[in-house]
């Protein structure tokens, strides 16, 4: 039976260690604690780990989702269930899904993204070649960049935003990178940088739509060669040169 004198009296420190290494401020930290705390320390980690690699599985799971049926038609349930977790659980990690779709693409982003930045002059198309060789054994990844970037142009998209800056953004990259392959004293003007620009952008993006189609019909890198070849024959030719080759199709 408990009376009210138990409940105030001192706690017995020899039964109860870890009660007194809190209490006794003259016992100080010990290698219990150390260990104690070390515990603590793994368990955080672990979690923090454990949150990463959910987050990862999520992100690949919605590439899947939204490669295969689109932003708005694939759902939150759907990308829960390939990871066996809850719409809920989704949620608690990206917020919603306009979040999740944005996640989704900066993950994809930084697929060899850091190559590319780090490449100029021919270098820079010799790794849109090892881009384009790449891409034929990772289709998912391909599949959900066409999908999002052709669902972009419609109306209330939350990718819109995205891949309108990501163009402009691609133009200009191109477009320098193509200045220093046109001879120095002959120019192209700047609409032709920007117009050869965005025959680059386009070859690369329409064939990826072709070979996703019919895989056995369209050499993704041999066509991506052929394409690109051309296009940088006709900068080199220079502002004057070029026109004069295409006047004959005016």
């Amino acid at each position: 039976m408990t009376t009210s004198s138990d409940s105030t009296a001192s706690p017995d420190r020899t039964q109860d260690p870890d009660r007194e290494a809190l209490s006794d401020p003259d016992r100080g930290y010990g290698p219990a604690d150390a260990a104690e705390e070390g515990d603590r320390q793994r368990k955080r980690h672990g979690c923090r780990q454990g949150t990463a690699q959910r987050r990862l599985d999520i992100l690949e799971a919605a590439m899947q989702t939204f490669a295969a049926k689109g932003f708005h038609r694939g759902t939150l349930a759907d990308v829960a269930d390939k990871v066996g977790m809850t719409h809920a659980g989704v949620l608690h990690h990206f917020g919603s899904k306009e979040n999740l779709l944005r996640a989704v693409i900066d993950y994809r982003d930084e697929i060899g993204s850091s190559e590319a930045r780090s490449a100029h002059g021919p270098d820079f198309f010799h790794h849109l070649v090892a881009t384009a060789r790449a891409n034929r054994d990772r289709p998912g990844i391909v599949q959900t960049y066409v999908v999002l970037s052709a669902e972009a142009v419609t109306e209330g998209n939350p990718g819109t935003d995205y891949f309108s800056r990501r163009f402009t953004g691609l133009r200009q990259l191109v477009a320098d990178e193509l200045r220093q392959l046109s001879p120095a004293d002959d120019p192209l003007s700047e609409a032709e940088y920007s117009a050869a620009a965005s025959n680059v952008i386009a070859l690369m993006d329409g064939l990826q739509v072709q070979w996703l189609l019919d895989p056995a019909a369209v050499d993704l890198v041999e066509a991506t060669v052929f394409g690109l070849d051309a296009i940088l024959r006709g900068v080199s030719l220079g502002g004057r040169g070029r026109r004069a080759a295409a006047a004959h199709w005016a």
